[in-house]
């Protein structure tokens, strides 16, 4: 089997189970031991207290995140109105492709961009546009449930995560360091 090392790819982690954003921050990790540099750009995650934020900094400078959304829609007593969302959502798009052309980053991580695309803040036409200015060599990290089918088939790499079993069916609140 050839090896090319500047290959890029389009990774989709997508599905209704835990460990979307998980898996991002695995490849993230193992990329950073190999020089590589990677960026997260969380669509609807702010600044509150997840656990990726702090670990992120202990990778820098190879891995950085940036929490561009203002909170969770519709959960964790979000009251914003959804055009703040979508305004924030926006934002993070045109990050998202400046990003892209400076070439800067190997890896660049769109975290949580399907779950912004179901919701209707931003247009999978939008995404679909940050695949195809991808630099050959740059791979491109779309994370989220329920993944726009035209998302899937650009895509190189699909992997979809199926929750069998949950500790919420217990009452098992979230937990800190396993689930933010």
């Amino acid at each position: 089997m050839e090896e090319s090392h500047n290959l890029g790819m389009v990774i989709v982690y997508t599905g209704h189970g835990k460990g979307k954003t998980t898996a991002a921050l695995g490849l993230a990790l193992r990329a950073a031991g190999h020089g590589k540099r990677t960026i997260f750009l969380q669509f609807l995650k702010s600044d509150w207290d997840y656990g990726e934020l702090k670990g992120i900094e202990r990778l820098t400078p190879e891995v950085e995140i940036r929490p561009l959304g203002v909170g969770c829609v519709g959960i964790l007593d979000d009251d914003k109105p959804i055009e703040e969302h979508r305004e924030a959502a926006r934002k993070a798009l045109a990050m998202a492709e400046e990003i892209i052309n400076s070439k800067k980053y190997d890896i660049v991580v769109l975290d949580e961009i399907s779950i912004a695309v179901y919701l209707k803040l931003i247009d999978v036409d939008d995404v679909m546009r940050l695949i195809e200015i991808r630099p050959p060599e740059t791979t491109l990290v779309v994370t989220g449930r329920n993944a726009a089918e035209r998302v899937i088939e650009a895509a190189d790499l699909v992997t979809e995560m199926k929750e069998i079993k949950h500790p919420f069916q217990k009452g098992i609140k979230s937990q800190k360091g396993i689930d933010y």
